[in-house]
């Protein structure tokens, strides 16, 4: 009853909006759709869709059987089943300890192997033999009670080097080691493939099977993992794939000497060819991604996008012939479907309009599967049909839902930037808008500081629920995005604070060009690096802006570089370190802690308490700053988030505060 109560008390200052207009709480409960397995040689899939119980913060989900021929759809009941991987031999799932194998499509199911109760990331053989999987191995002893048993209630945590905690967790001495073994074997026989060695397989903190491949052969299992530790781990972003030959025991570094990331491996489905995604340049985590291919037999690498203009970043997907390799890619404020040519190089893009092709989920003869969205719809899968490019929906899992709200709609607009540059920006319009009214607008800053500014779909920073409460939102895509070029995507290192800032002020200008957005009314909002934009306008916007929000930016670049822990991201991108001479422009100029002086609207701040990336002192420095300068302000801190909002309480809390605060001040 008191959550009820809570949530009415929370809902009351929106319920002047009309009913047919997205809310955080329609935002929140909106189902989610994730594709768990896809049969191999019959047109069948099975999807998951979740939907959020605000109350007990759970996910529910159900599964369906999906037939791509006619797009028939019915229930499947897998219990507590987590599926692993469907394949000639059948469709394998997890349940506990035990993995089952069903050859009827789910319909009964018989034992296939006991794991280890710890095991992640499983993965099954082609032939069905062999078994591989990860979990946590204790190397070293970091915690005191496992240094000195003797003092078992000791809260100790003992380190000598960097990379002493990662994302939003503290090394506690495991890491995650990639172990094999036959599935006529017992499973305390299986072999650890990095034995003693302090390094992680799949990668910390976001890897998962992905990182874990086995040959079409069955005789090599394929690995990704960064083999260096402390502080060589913090300042490289030098990914290699292995291949371990389970006959001779033997480890091969199939990338050896390409210096950058190196990810996501993918046999051809005839076993000739292997690709991987790359970056080139190590320490450089946002370079250009390019697709490479390797001959299986000659071991030749050769680099297929080259000579392409973008970031290959998403989804790369073998064509059954293996003659082509589909993949999705930022391109002109969208994310598109393209497909490249193994033997030619020659990069051909499929699909068109004002959506993002998030992922690739399969195919048949002539249409390939993927999940679309765009600013006002979660993902969905769709047919694409690879000669045209058309597109045919295939499920509408929030039907009912979206029959409720009333769109916005979205244009992009060229602005031209203060050095004489075109620079796509989104604008997006409230439901049922009317150019002859004038509304306020929110200036968006995008983070990353390189990740595209696409058609997403979030349930924090959505452009839907923000233009259902009434404002025109303004999403540049200033420099640093995906899409535009790889130079325009490589011009934000090193000069946070110079064009980029420049791009956010040329399209500020440009929307009060328009009678029906308000001048006057002007906010700038912003997570991540966009935080450190909104920190760094509010010392510099000549009062173009009325309020603003960050959320987890970096307010002291200085103070920052002693806290954060990927060391790589701040060498490259601030171009040295804050004793470097001569002293990185990123510390004195591009410095936002230096232009609180010219502070002089009011500004709220969010902060994650586990947020190891941008760590808490910053938003607690601004806020701080923001309050002894006489400002309204307001510090919302969430003790249990990371750098993102996760929690759905959470989540709702942080809508109604960002609403609650345009309106105070806007």
């Amino acid at each position: 009853m008191k959550f009820k109560n809570y949530l009415i008390a929370l809902v009351a200052p929106f319920l002047m909006n009309a009913q047919n207009v997205m809310t955080p709480e329609q935002l929140w409960t909106l189902n989610k759709l994730s594709v768990s397995a896809v049969a191999p040689g019959k047109a069948a899939m099975i999807y998951s869709v979740g939907t959020v119980d605000l109350q007990t913060e759970k996910t529910n989900r159900k599964n369906y059987f999906l037939s791509l021929t006619d797009f028939s759809t019915k229930n499947i009941a897998l219990g507590k089943k987590t599926l692993i991987k469907w394949d000639k031999n059948g469709l394998y799932a997890q349940e506990g300890n035990k993995i089952l194998l069903s050859k009827d499509d789910g319909k009964t199911w018989t034992e296939f192997f006991t794991v280890d109760g710890e095991a992640e990331n499983i993965t099954i053989s082609p032939d069905g033999k062999k078994i591989a999987f990860s979990k946590p191995v204790q190397v070293e002893n970091i915690l005191a009670k496992d240094k000195y048993p003797d003092k078992p209630k000791s809260t100790a945590q003992i380190y000598t080097d960097l990379n002493n905690r990662h994302w939003d967790s503290w090394n506690e001495g495991k890491y995650n080691h990639v172990f094999v073994l036959s599935v006529s074997d017992k499973i305390e026989n299986a072999k650890d493939l990095l034995l003693g060695e302090k390094f992680d397989s799949p990668q910390k903190p976001f890897g998962g099977t992905e990182d874990i491949v086995w040959s079409p052969d069955s005789s090599k299992l394929l690995y990704v993992t960064k083999k260096k530790s402390g502080a060589e781990y913090a300042q490289s972003t030098n990914t290699d794939i292995y291949a371990y030959d389970l006959a001779t025991g033997k480890t091969e570094n199939l990338s050896e000497g390409m210096m950058g990331y190196d990810v996501n491996p993918k046999f051809s489905p005839n076993g000739k060819f292997l690709i991987w995604q790359s970056m080139k340049t190590d320490g450089f985590e946002a370079d250009k991604n390019d697709i490479v291919l390797m001959d299986w037999g000659s071991r030749t690498i050769t680099n297929l996008t080259k000579n392409w203009d973008e970031s290959a970043t998403g989804t790369t997907f073998w064509s059954a012939d293996s003659k082509t390799i589909y993949f999705n890619a930022a391109y002109r404020g969208t994310e598109q479907l393209f497909s490249v040519n193994p033997s030619t190089g020659a990069v051909k893009q499929i699909t068109k309009g004002n959506f993002d092709i998030a992922d690739i989920v399969g195919q048949d003869k002539q249409r390939l599967f993927v999940t679309r969205t765009d600013f006002n719809h979660n993902a969905d899968i769709f047919a694409v049909d690879l000669d045209k490019g058309d597109m045919k929906q295939v499920t509408s899992i929030n039907k009912d839902n979206y029959a409720k709200i009333t769109p916005s709609k979205s244009e992009l607009k060229m602005v031209k930037t203060s050095d004489g540059k075109e620079m796509g920006v989104w604008f997006i319009y409230p439901p049922n808008f009317d150019p002859n009214k004038k509304y306020p607008t929110l200036l968006y800053c995008q983070g990353g500081p390189q990740s595209a500014l696409t058609q997403f779909f979030s349930t924090r920073w959505n452009f839907a629920l923000m233009a259902a409460n009434g404002y025109i939102v303004v999403a540049p895509n200033r420099r640093g995005m995906p899409g535009w070029g790889e130079k325009w995507n490589a011009d934000i290192s090193k000069d946070w604070g110079g064009q980029p800032m420049r791009d956010y002020l040329a399209a500020t200008d440009f929307a009060k060009t328009f009678p029906y957005v308000d001048g006057d009314r002007m906010a700038c909002v912003g997570a991540s690096y966009g935080g450190y934009s909104t920190f760094m306008l509010a010392g510099i916007h000549e009062n173009r802006f009325k309020t603003f929000i960050a959320h987890d930016g970096l307010f002291d670049t200085k103070s920052w570089y002693g806290t954060t822990e990927e060391l790589w991201f701040a060498n490259w991108d601030f171009g040295g370190k804050p004793w470097d001479k001569p002293t990185p422009k990123i510390y004195g100029e591009y410095n936002p802690s230096n232009y609180v002086d010219k502070w002089n609207k009011p500004i709220m701040i969010i902060q994650g308490g586990i947020d190891f990336r941008v760590p808490y002192e910053q938003g607690q420095e601004a806020f701080q700053s923001a309050k002894l300068r006489g400002l309204k302000t307001k510090f919302l801190y969430f003790p249990n988030e990371n750098h993102w909002v996760l929690h759905p309480q959470n989540g709702l809390v942080w809508q109604r505060e960002f609403f609650h605060w345009l309106k105070e001040t806007l």
